[in-house]
C-alpha cells in the first residue's frame, strides 16, 4: 500500500498493492494494521455503504456535524468518478479549500477523507459503483451539505453544468457561508 498526502491536511490518496496475473487480480482493500502503519491513523470503520449511479450524477457535498462527524475511505468498484473533499474544519488553515481525485475501477485508488470535511462525487463513466467505509454511523439529524456550485469554493467540476443529474435535496443546499451557521 502506498499513501500520498494531498494539499489538505489529513485527506489522503491510497494505492493498495495489487497482485495481478492472467487470472485477474487480488488486493486487500483495507487492512487496519497496514493502514495505521502507513498513515499513522487508527480508524475503526463501523458502516459500509455502496451506491450505483449513471453518468452525470453529482452526489454531495454532504457532511455530518458534531459528534456524528464521519471519516470515510472511498473507492470505485466499477466506472470512474471525480471525488471531492472540502475542508470545513472551522480553525483549519485550509478551511473552504477543496481537493479532487479521480477514482476508478481501473486505477483502484482510494481516498481517505477525515472528519470535518464535506464530500461529494461526480460520475464520469456511463455508470459507476461507489463504495465507502465510515467510522461513524449515519445520523439524519446531524446531516448537512454545501452547494456543489458555491462560488466561494470554486470547484471546477469536469462536466458541463447542463449534463449534471442532481437530486432535488442537493439542489437546495446552502453556500458555505450559510452552512457554517449550523455547525
Amino acid at each position: 500500500m502506498k499513501c500520498f498526502e494531498t494539499e489538505l491536511s489529513g485527506a489522503l490518496v491510497i494505492e493498495p498493492k495489487i497482485i495481478q496475473d492472467e487470472r485477474g487480480y487480488f488486493m486487500e482493500s483495507f487492512n487496519a494494521n497496514e493502514f495505521k502503519e502507513k498513515t499513522g491513523l487508527s480508524v475503526q470503520f463501523v458502516q459500509d455503504n455502496q451506491s450505483y449511479s449513471s453518468k452525470g450524477v453529482l452526489r454531495g457535498l454532504h457532511y455530518q456535524c458534531g459528534e456524528q462527524s464521519q471519516a470515510k475511505l472511498v473507492r470505485v468498484l466499477y466506472g470512474e468518478v471525480w471525488d471531492v473533499a472540502v475542508d470545513i474544519r472551522p480553525n483549519s488553515p485550509t478551511f473552504g479549500k477543496h481537493v479532487g481525485v479521480y477514482l476508478s475501477g481501473e486505477n483502484q485508488r482510494q481516498f481517505f477523507i477525515p472528519r470535518g470535511f464535506a464530500h461529494g462525487f461526480l460520475v464520469l463513466s456511463d455508470t459507476a459503483t461507489f463504495f465507502y467505509k465510515c467510522d461513524n454511523f449515519y445520523h439524519r439529524e446531524s446531516e448537512g451539505g454545501i452547494a456543489y456550485n458555491d462560488p466561494e469554493l470554486g470547484i471546477d467540476w469536469p462536466m458541463d453544468k447542463e449534463s449534471l443529474l442532481i437530486s432535488d435535496k442537493d439542489k437546495t443546499l446552502p453556500n458555505l457561508i450559510n452552512a457554517r451557521k449550523v455547525w
